[in-house]
C-alpha cells in the first residue's frame, strides 16, 4: 500500500474534518461523529514517520500505520462487539503486513496484544500524546503548535480535568517502553506535529 491508497481508505471510512475546538476524538460508545478524528490520525502518522526516520525504519510504512490505526474508530466504536481496532485489522489484513497489523491491535490495551516491535511500541507511545499536545495548543492564545513546549505539556499533565480523555499513564508507559526519556519524547512529537501544522490547523 502507498500513501495515496491509505489516504483513500481514510477518506472512505472517516467523515471530513469540520472546524471545531475540542478533543481530537469526540466519539462516544454510541458512535457520535468525531470531527477531529482525521486530524488525530494525521498527527499520529506524522509522529510515526518522525520516529521511523529516527530509528532507520521504513518511513512510508510507519506513516501508513499511524494514519490508519483509528480508521474504524468512528464507524465501529464498540470494541466489545468486535469494533475498534478489530474491524480495521480485519479490513486491512490483506493490505498490510503482520507487524503493521499487530501494531494497530496493540495500540489499544484492551486487545491484550503484546507490543514487541519498535513499530508497535512507537504507535502506543505517540497515540495519546498527540491528543495532549493538541489540547495544549488549543488553549494557547495563539492556538499554534509553535507556542507549545515540553514544560507547558508536562504542566497540564497534572491537571486531571484538562483533556480528561487523555490517558497520562499510557503516555508515560509508552515513553518508557520505547526507551526514550519523557521530555525528549514529548519534544519529538511536538516537532513532528509542527511539520504538518497547516494540515492540523494549528
Amino acid at each position: 500500500m502507498n500513501k495515496q491508497e491509505a489516504l483513500n481508505i481514510l477518506n472512505e471510512w472517516v467523515n471530513p474534518v469540520r472546524s471545531r475546538e475540542g478533543s481530537q476524538r469526540d466519539s462516544d460508545s454510541n458512535g457520535v461523529k468525531s470531527p477531529n478524528l482525521k486530524k488525530h490520525m494525521m498527527a499520529v502518522a506524522a509522529a510515526m514517520e518522525f520516529y521511523a526516520r529516527k530509528f532507520g525504519q521504513d518511513e512510508n510504512r510507519w506513516w501508513i500505520v499511524g494514519l490508519l490505526h483509528d480508521v474504524d474508530y468512528e464507524k465501529y466504536p464498540d470494541y466489545k462487539n468486535g469494533g475498534h481496532p478489530y474491524k480495521a485489522v480485519e479490513f486491512l489484513s490483506d493490505k498490510l503486513d503482520e507487524e503493521s497489523l499487530n501494531a494497530i491491535l496493540g495500540h489499544a490495551t484492551y486487545t491484550n496484544t503484546p507490543r514487541e516491535t519498535k513499530m508497535a511500541k512507537t504507535l502506543f507511545a505517540v497515540d495519546e500524546l498527540t491528543g495532549m499536545i493538541t489540547a495544549v495548543a488549543l488553549v494557547k492564545p495563539e492556538k499554534k503548535l509553535s507556542a507549545v513546549d515540553v514544560n507547558s505539556v508536562k504542566k497540564r499533565f497534572k491537571e486531571k480535568k484538562f483533556a480528561a480523555g487523555v490517558n497520562r499513564e499510557e503516555i508515560i508507559q509508552g515513553a518508557q517502553d520505547l526507551g526514550v526519556p519523557l521530555d525528549e519524547h514529548i519534544q519529538n512529537v511536538i516537532d513532528a506535529m509542527i511539520n504538518i501544522s497547516s494540515e492540523l490547523g494549528l
